[in-house]
């Protein structure tokens, strides 16, 4: 499969890029791995939110879904495939730089569903230039606030709720070792969200509560039509030894295998999904 170049406006639909993604619409198959337990999935109308979503659903779940208003035809598509499976599934459009918008995911999810068992911070923001000059602050107020603030005032919130063997999983990227240097804002946030997993692991465990991290290489999604030029957009993803970019759907797995009791031993952990890219420490 090969990308040409093409660009949305931000934050991108799903249905408007070609080719289109795979979620795993018509290849997921679920196994009751997380019968009857609740999620939050922040991103959830596409790309990897998308397809972690169908994948939650298939294995049992209900699900409350955090997006961007603009993003609602992506956010609708989702629900048509999590009541296919015979799930719940509450829409919740909103802004990740709003503080109270997201202490009301957490608060909705248990009205709604009467507990709270996993938590993806998955949402992203980015911004490239190729000039360090170009980057503006407000840029990576923001990029700090939706990728990184949101995490920690949604986690926190869903303390009082989450109960031992409850799962928080956030989406980092090979960008917080190996960082694209015209996405220093969003490679700054990413290495961040590394080290927020490893700490709050550690002060999670006495609890029972496991807190994992996965971090994709060049997954297509629609982030990157909307956040990148077209002729960087021309190819992408074949620079790894797969040759090919990641479908959202190629992620699913590791978060239902982060989400369910078969990880119950596994925390503070950085699960890297990059098509052979080598993310090493250091």
């Amino acid at each position: 499969m090969t990308i040409h170049g093409q660009q949305q406006p931000y934050p991108g639909l799903s249905i408007h890029m070609d080719p289109q993604p795979d979620h795993g619409e018509h290849s997921y198959e679920g196994s009751g791995k997380l019968t009857d337990r609740v999620a939050i999935i922040t991103g959830g109308d596409s790309g990897i939110g998308k397809a972690v979503a169908i994948a939650f659903a298939r294995e049992g779940a209900d699900l409350l879904i955090s997006y961007l208003p603009e993003e609602q035809p992506d956010a609708d598509d989702t629900k048509r495939w999590v009541e296919a499976a015979g799930r719940r599934c509450v829409l919740l459009p909103g802004d990740l730089t709003d503080p109270s918008y997201c202490t009301e995911l957490v608060e909705r999810a248990v009205a709604a569903f009467g507990r709270l068992d996993i938590v993806v911070n998955n949402a992203a923001y980015q911004v490239l230039h190729d000039k360090f000059e170009d980057f503006t602050f407000e840029e990576w107020r923001h990029t700090f606030a939706v990728n990184i603030d949101a995490m920690f005032l949604i986690t926190q919130a869903a303390l009082s709720h989450l109960k031992s063997g409850s799962s928080v999983i956030n989406s980092a990227s090979i960008n917080s070792n190996h960082p694209v240097p015209q996405l220093v804002s969003y490679a700054a946030t990413k290495a961040a969200i590394v080290n927020f997993t490893q700490s709050t692991a550690a002060l999670l465990a006495p609890r029972g509560i496991r807190v994992n991290c996965v971090a994709p290489g060049p997954v297509w999604t629609p982030l990157i039509p909307a956040t990148m030029p077209p002729e960087q957009i021309e190819g992408f993803g074949e620079g790894s030894p797969m040759r090919r970019p990641g479908q959202p759907a190629d992620l699913a797995a590791t978060y239902v295998l982060l989400a369910s009791d078969q990880s119950r031993f596994t925390t503070g952990s950085r699960f890297v999904v990059a098509g052979g890219l080598p993310v090493l420490s250091g």
